[in-house]
């Protein structure tokens, strides 16, 4: 259900690209710098929005401060910088960036491309993770342990292909020597995350003095310097904000991040209005190969062949089949409409209420897994274990008396139902799982049985062996040099050689081949090797295996079961409170690999959920010392990065060489459990209090926890406030006046770093210029403080209006009186659909064939390629000749659109009839103007296309063959 709801609230974004000419189709729009047309979104279709264009050479910039071409306006957005820095430093589908300079300009390209997508006009929040809380942090170490391991590895693999292939002979272009970027650099207390934070302040200084959608905007820079994850840190923020008296509930919130746990923390937020927009996900992406840099196999499927020249004069060599990400936008108001459904009870002993409800069902979702917890043996997302729970949860709840949740905390007793409910099934599901699996075995069997059986039983060889376009030339090919000759030598020799082998080949002399004629080697098994499973959670006895194998205790010692269950219900009680009220302890953890059965939950009632106040968390340099491996100690002081690697260190057993990984019934090694040991917080502790004083004064600073920066320009109603703060040096936190700001509260207090109006902002890049008329202006910012108790409440504030319905009503049948139901798909339920004016229709009068007596637009146009002859309709007597417009026109420049109005060529209006420019532009662009339903354009008697009878107004359509209705009288047609 769960995936089938996402699927359902998200609206695909891919990026703009040229149009032809609109031709009477009104949902069109003329760019009025390039002169290219562009899409305008319509309801019910991709929605595009104009990228930049290029103008001789010259970036043209979109202008931000226009409306959103989405039709709808965003208040405030919140970027969640760690997925934009790593596919910004190591892409995957284009080549990495040659150094530190090139990862900044390629963020702050994606910083713009978002920004021109979303188009904030309150507020633009950037948070890049901070320290993280102890929980979250096993996590990250497992992920930079794999990480060193993995790259290792790959390094190993790669030499060793590499010496294979020159030992045979091979070609592979020369090693390029350059350093591997370390992707664990991305961390809090590194070099690279301190230079991020000073390029991020430029950039921001940049933008709000010369980008006019940057006009009136907020902007607040949360770096890898202030503690927390980005998501949540912008959840705090959105918390604290709600809970002042000026927020304004109707605020439309939008959210740019990848992680899946976004979807939650948006629902936690209960805001009515939140929208998360992140980057398509595109599986089996194209990547080349390590070794030769060719497409189409990997490092170790390498056999260094020679590139084929790609192009006549090998102009694309180096091109990448890539182009840029499509954007998704997923409106959690219609998610939170098919939960609504989904978890509305009949007959419940106490009031329903869908916040709480949503509440219930986002603490659900923990048991299938998340950052901080393994899931649960028994549920796998996979497996529909989300849907389990519902109807679990709706048939317990009954019993329970009310909701699981309150505000972000557990009621312990109604969960132990619902678990013990889960406990019941779990043997039906073990075995379940185990059927699912010999099923899929068995049908993966069959299809290799199959393809083998399709395959040919010998290889061709000799002049008969396939060669790759442009290798027939090659050194050892063995081509015939009279085909009809070498043909009848090998008839005649299969005639007089009996015992030659009916699959011999032959040389083009005649003589069998040595390399013709081999037979295939079967394979030794139809299936691939199975990770061996000791725990068999299928057969009876496997709760006892599964304690021995993974804790290695007794499953008769009920007080070891007993503390795994108590950690793992403090941990549910700590995430949820994570999500909900902020992080609740900045030391816990929970200290075992896996997760215990939902049959164990019996007697959690009484167990205790409270946690210790007043924790703090790590400094980024102690942070940096609990999560790398030894391999990233490059990142650290010497003297710390001593403690990873010397023998005699206490705590060198923290920083394991190799490490085991447990499949855990899994088949691949990223999906295993990294056995890591846990590191002692005390011991760690104890062993950096030896080598404190060997920091510089610039590893103390980047040793040191930050805050937020607020920046605005010199347009903005703060800006005048925070200049008077500078000049009469305030030294004590002032309150952020509501009244300028959209309502943000807070408090302000000078930066010693302060971007400061007619001050230099020097570049930290290179090659971008340094800011020698700043008008911007930067003031430290910290949100607003409540009691250690304080409880946020989990509510729709009063005065928020719910966006209107989306789904189809469930009474629409009765109340609809006949009336066919409409589907809004896109933000706006108003927006006009695209349709076609009398413009267009009598276009289409043209070149539409007559007699063809196919359906309503139903055939597909040939490719452009096929198009002979003249392509534009017969002259009027009298007319004089228009010159055709695509007589130099390659294929593939009917994709392009038209060009532009400079380049187009001018007629003589005194000659004739007007020329038909905008008819022939359609010609030109007609598959990319016409994409919903292709035309065909044959040409009729003399090789012209047909036309309109002119006789007459629209009653003068071609009246013979015609098999399509006449458009209807306003003149639109509807795509749909």
């Amino acid at each position: 259900m769960f995936c089938s709801l996402v699927a359902c609230a998200q609206e695909q974004q891919p990026p703009a690209r040229s149009m032809g000419s609109n031709n009477g189709l009104e949902a069109q729009k003329s760019c009025p710098i390039c002169l290219e047309v562009y899409q305008q979104p319509v309801a019910g279709h991709p929605q595009l929005w104009p990228c930049p264009k290029e103008c001789n050479g010259v970036k043209i910039p979109v202008d931000a401060s226009k409306p959103n071409p989405n039709d709808v306006e965003f208040d405030n957005l919140y970027l969640d910088m760690n997925g934009i820095i790593h596919p910004c430093t190591h892409p995957e589908d284009k080549p990495a960036p040659k150094n530190e300079d090139e990862m900044m300009v390629a963020i702050f390209e994606y910083i713009d491309r978002l920004f021109n997508i979303v188009r904030p006009r309150r507020l633009l929040y950037m948070a890049i993770d901070g320290v993280a809380p102890r929980a979250k942090m096993n996590q990250q170490r497992s992920r930079r342990f794999r990480a060193s391991k993995e790259g290792m590895e790959a390094a190993v693999e790669k030499q060793r292909v590499r010496e294979e292939i020159l030992a045979k002979g091979g070609f592979l272009p020369p090693e390029e020597i350059k350093e591997r970027f370390d992707s664990n650099c991305i961390t809090p207390g590194t070099e690279f995350m301190d230079n991020l934070a000073k390029c991020l302040r430029y950039y921001i200084a940049d933008r709000l003095n010369n980008d006019p959608g940057w006009k009136n905007l907020t902007v607040i820079l949360s770096d890898a310097s202030a503690p927390g994850e980005g998501e949540h840190k912008i959840m705090d923020y959105i918390r604290r904000q709600r809970a002042q008296p000026n927020h304004d509930p109707n605020t439309h919130h939008c959210l740019c991040g990848a992680d899946a746990d976004l979807i939650m923390l948006g629902l936690a937020t209960h805001e009515p209005n939140f929208t998360i927009i992140r980057e398509e996900f595109k599986p089996n992406k194209p990547k080349p190969c390590g070794l030769c840099n060719q497409f189409g196999h990997e490092v170790k499927d390498c056999e260094g062949l020679p590139r084929e020249k790609k192009g006549k004069h090998d102009e694309l060599a180096d091109s990448l089949p890539c182009a840029e990400g499509e954007f998704i936008f997923l409106r959690l108001n219609v998610l939170r409409e098919y939960l609504e459904r989904e978890l509305t009870m009949a007959s419940l002993p106490f009031t329903f209420d869908v916040e709480r409800s949503i509440d219930d069902w986002v603490f659900m979702c923990f048991f299938v897994g998340n950052d901080f917890l393994p899931h649960l043996p028994s549920l796998e997302i996979r497996e529909g274990a989300i849907d389990r729970l519902v109807n679990i949860y709706k048939n317990v709840v009954h019993k329970t008396g009310g909701y699981l949740t309150e505000s972000g905390y557990v009621n312990l007793q109604r969960v132990q139902m619902i678990m013990l409910a889960v406990g019941e099934v779990e043997d039906s599901i073990f075995k379940k799982r185990k059927d699912d699996e010999d099923s899929f075995r068995r049908r993966q069997k069959e299809k290799r049985k199959r393809m083998k059986r399709d395959q040919p039983a010998f290889s061709l060889g000799g002049i008969l062996t396939p060669h790759a376009l442009g290798s027939r030339n090659s050194p050892g090919s063995q081509v015939a040099s009279n085909p009809r000759q070498a043909a009848y030598e090998m008839r005649m020799q299969n005639n007089s050689s009996p015992s030659v082998s009916p699959n011999t080949s032959f040389t083009s002399d005649g003589s069998p081949s040595p390399i013709g004629g081999i037979k295939r080697k079967a394979e030794d098994s139809d299936s691939e090797p199975e990770p061996e499973d000791n725990v068999r959670l299928w057969e009876a006895g496997w709760k006892q295996r599964y304690y021995k194998n993974k804790f290695d205790v007794d499953a008769a010692d009920e007080k070891f079961r007993r503390k795994v269950v108590q950690s793992y219900v403090e941990g549910l009680c700590w995430v949820l409170r994570y999500y909900y009220q902020g992080c609740a302890s900045w030391k816990w953890y929970y200290p075992f690999h896996y997760a215990p059965f939902a049959s164990d939950f019996e007697g959690i009632a009484d167990m205790p959920s409270d946690f210790e106040k007043g924790t703090k968390p790590f400094k980024p340099l102690e942070q940096l010392m609990g999560v790398f491996p030894a391999a990233s100690g490059n990142f650290l002081p010497p003297s710390w990065r001593k403690l990873m690697s010397d023998p005699d260190s206490s705590i060198i057993d923290f920083y394991p060489e190799d490490f085991a990984i447990d499949l855990n019934g899994k088949k691949y090694a990223w999906q295993g459990v990294a056995l890591l040991p846990f590191v002692d917080e005390r011991r760690l502790r104890a062993a950096l209090e030896e080598v404190y004083p060997d920091l510089t004064p610039e590893e103390t600073k980047r040793n040191s926890l930050g805050g937020d920066i607020l920046f605005v320009g010199k347009h903005h109603p703060l800006h005048d406030f925070i200049l008077e703060l500078y000049q009469t040096g305030s030294t004590e936190p002032v309150d952020v006046p509501p009244e300028l700001c959209h309502g943000i509260q807070g408090k302000f207090s000078l930066d010693e770093e302060a971007v400061l109006p007619d001050r230099i902002v020097c570049s930290p890049v290179p090659m971008l210029r340094d800011l020698t008329q700043n008008t911007a202006i930067s003031i430290n910012f910290k949100d607003p403080q409540f009691a250690e108790d304080y409880i946020f409440k989990a509510v729709m504030l009063p005065g928020a209006r719910k966006p209107a319905p989306v789904l189809k009503p469930s009474d629409w049948e009765k109340s609809s009186n006949g009336r066919q139901w409409k589907p809004q798909l896109g933000f706006n339920r108003d927006r006009r659909p695209v349709h076609l004016d009398q413009a267009a229709f009598r276009t289409l009068g043209h070149v539409m064939p007559r007699g063809s007596g196919a359906g309503v637009y139903g055939n597909p146009a040939p490719p452009p390629a096929t198009y002979q002859g003249n392509l534009y309709r017969p002259l009027l007597r009298g007319q004089a000749q228009i010159p055709k417009l695509m007589s130099n026109m390659r294929p593939q420049d009917s994709w392009r659109g038209p060009p532009p109005l400079f380049q187009q060529q001018r007629f003589d209006r005194g000659v004739g009839a007007e020329p038909l420019l905008p008819w022939n532009r359609m010609l030109q662009t007609q598959n990319a103007a016409f994409q919903p339903n292709q035309y065909q354009m044959l040409a009729g008697p003399g090789g012209y296309p047909p036309r309109r009878d002119d006789r007459g107004g629209r009653q003068g359509y071609p009246r013979e063959g015609r098999k399509y209705p006449l458009p209807p009288p306003s003149g639109r047609y509807s795509w749909n």
